[in-house]
């Protein structure tokens, strides 16, 4: 078996507030990664982490998004997949991610999934929807609903995950650095 990771991630902000109401819960974007240290990660989201009008499908770095969220939180959950399955996933992102100005955020489906009307524009996804067709298309169902109507909250529940880390992405981006700062300010040798 091989393992893709999903990660749900929890950021500040104005539009992030809306969803999280709305959602009624913490984790309100999702991103895809072929690792869990989320170094092969990708999303539809800001194309620039610091502007929020501009979105559409980009590979994610965690480095520039820390930068721009300090506190942003993160659960990295692991799901099971055939080899082929990976392969056939990782493909599609790298010929995605070249034609990626092709790509957009689908801010016409939003009033839709508040409705729970399925309604797809082409080349037009949420982050939740991209993920759930790009998994669907490959054999793993992550709901049942139309791919256009999935939000992070089918993500979350989704049982057929595990979660391997769930806490500050300044503890992803520098393990290192966050070790030393929960170490005990004593170290005892017997």
């Amino acid at each position: 078996m091989a393992r893709i990771y999903i990660a749900l991630v929890d950021t500040p902000g104005i539009f992030a507030y809306l969803i999280r109401r709305f959602l009624k819960q913490k984790y309100i974007h999702v991103v895809i990664s072929m690792d869990a240290e989320l170094e092969e990660a990708y999303s539809f989201g800001r194309r620039n982490p610091f502007i929020p009008v501009i979105a559409g499908f980009e590979k994610e770095n965690k480095r520039k998004i820390l930068r721009a969220f300090p506190t942003a939180d993160y659960m990295i959950c692991e799901m099971e997949c055939t080899g082929r399955q990976k392969e056939q996933i990782r493909q599609t992102l790298e010929q995605d991610m070249r034609d990626r100005f092709h790509y957009h955020y689908a801010v016409l489906g939003l009033p839709f999934i508040l409705c729970g009307r399925p309604f797809y524009q082409k080349n037009h996804y949420t982050c939740s929807s991209y993920i759930a067709r790009l998994l669907s298309e490959n054999g793993i169902q992550v709901s049942e609903k139309h791919f256009s109507l999935v939000t992070p909250r089918d993500f979350y529940e989704y049982p057929d995950k595990q979660v391997l880390f769930e806490g500050a992405l300044e503890e992803i981006v520098h393990p290192e650095e966050s070790w030393k700062l929960r170490k005990p300010e004593a170290v005892y040798e017997y």
